[in-house]
């Protein structure tokens, strides 16, 4: 085989696994031959050599067979130093760094932006930075504890715990945080990964009986930051040593970032001492994105799209439409608005109604909330500890009559209902008095901040 055929076999990788994938672990392969049916190819490190083989080796068996070469098995073999131009332009290997599709950052001299090709640090997404985090009332407090600890120095809470539910923002805070630690000091140890990278290094460290290296290459970070720290849990010998190692960096002072799906008391099968842990230092949850936020965050996006797609119009109303219907998280918001102009684009048309519905139909539907109208009731009525019966009633009374405009409110939101339906769940009630009650209470979330509060706070309740 060629040095010309490797490129293309290497490109019909690319297209197989992926940009990430092939960055990784393909490229640094360097082929040496073919003997005897066995395909010889020199990698920088051994890890590297048994990963491929036993994530890849069929994929790759399978190239050489689609170009007419008889290769049945694989062979990596780690080059001797200075043999190989690709293998050896790398800084040296530093002892047990290698991992799943991740880097360690360590402390070198800095050397401009070819240092940072050869640091192993943990490929950051590059839309991740605060700059291009929307701030509201559900992320306020993760965001100030965030660009604080982004800030160095010393800090008054260790470690930083962000937790929240999927796509509100943590794993973007994480990448931001650490984008900022390495452009303000590019000499810093910062080592990010997940909890599962955690418990795949550490087994391997086992396996192959280098525990000490693990040992020193997690205990010798200036910055650990885990992401999903909750797998762990039910893992016994790695939340152990995911304690010792906590405790390691915590008494060297060094800072800790951490997040979870949920609280660290709420993780079921954490250790108790490890919960304990996490819960001496700041806390933070990241709330589900309110109404407010997630219009805040579609104008960001919109505003990055006008370079792509120049000239590309948006109908009045069409993001305060996407806000309101699109409340799963911000993954599925963004995802929406990717497609949405995507389309348009493609189709040469103005994104309005007509084209939103027929474009985002299966995620309008998705995205549809299952509460219905008897739980809103219920819930309204425990809110404001009144009786059901009075709620729907007839009484006029201003401690019933409020409350049941919330409803009607919430009803109108949350839920498909017409206007007619949701009048006929309240006692038979006409639209027109579920159209003023509904109108009411959007005049009062602008002016009256415990209202808005507490159809906040329904609304999270409801989503449980």
């Amino acid at each position: 085989m060629t040095e010309d055929q490797w490129g293309k076999l290497r490109q019909r990788l690319l297209k197989t696994v992926g940009q990430n994938n092939y960055t990784t672990w393909i490229e640094p392969l360097v082929f040496v031959g073919i003997n005897d049916e066995v395909a010889v190819f020199h990698v920088p490190t051994n890890f590297t050599g048994n990963y491929v083989g036993q994530n890849f080796s069929d994929l790759i068996l399978y190239e050489f067979k689609a170009a007419g070469l008889d290769v049945k098995r694989l062979l990596f073999k780690v080059a001797a130093k200075g043999t190989e131009p690709r293998a050896s332009r790398k800084a040296e290997p530093v002892a047990a760094a290698e991992h799943a599709g991740k880097r360690v950052m360590r402390a070198q001299p800095a050397r401009g932006d070819d240092a940072m090709a050869d640091l192993y640090t943990a490929p950051l997404d590059p839309r991740f930075s605060f700059d291009t985090f929307v701030v509201g009332k559900p992320n306020e407090l993760a965001h100030a504890a965030a660009r604080r600890v982004s800030e160095g120095g010393p800090v008054t809470f260790n470690p930083l715990v962000l937790y929240g539910g999927v796509g509100l923002g943590k794993t973007h805070l994480m990448h931001a945080i650490a984008r900022e630690m390495r452009e303000r000091d590019p000499n810093a140890n910062i080592l990010y990964l997940s909890a599962e990278q955690f418990m795949y290094r550490f087994v391997q460290a086992l396996r192959e009986k280098k525990m000490l290296d693990f040992k020193q290459m997690f205990r010798s970070v200036d910055v650990l930051m885990v992401d999903d720290v909750q797998f762990i849990a039910g893992k016994d010998s790695t939340q152990e040593e995911f304690f010792h190692t906590f405790n390691a960096l915590v008494d060297q002072h060094k800072q800790i970032i951490i997040s979870a799906d949920r609280a660290p008391g709420e993780i079921k099968d954490l250790e108790e001492r490890v919960q304990s842990r996490l819960q001496c230092g700041l806390v933070v949850d990241l709330h589900p994105t309110d109404y407010e936020l997630r219009l805040g965050i579609l104008q960001s996006k919109v505003q990055q799209y006008r370079g792509t797609y120049p000239g590309l119009q948006i109908a009045d109303g069409i993001l305060e439409f996407l806000a309101a219907r699109i409340t799963t998280n911000v993954r599925v918001l963004e995802g929406a608005l990717t497609r949405l102009f995507a389309f348009a684009s493609l189709v040469g048309r103005e994104i309005d109604m007509e084209l939103t519905t027929d474009c985002l139909a299966d995620v309008l539907r998705a995205s549809e909330r299952k509460v219905t109208v008897e739980e809103i009731q219920r819930k309204v009525s425990e809110y404001y500890t009144i009786r059901l019966s009075d709620m729907i009633g007839p009484k006029r009374l201003r401690s019933y009559a409020r409350p049941r405009q919330v409803a009607m409110y919430l009803c109108k939101q949350l839920t498909s209902r017409s206007l007619p339906e949701i009048g006929r769940r309240f006692g038979g009630r006409d639209h027109t008095t579920v159209m003023h009650g509904v109108r009411r209470i959007e005049e009062l979330r602008e002016s009256d901040s415990q209202m808005a509060e507490d159809i906040e706070n329904l609304r999270r309740q409801l989503d449980e």
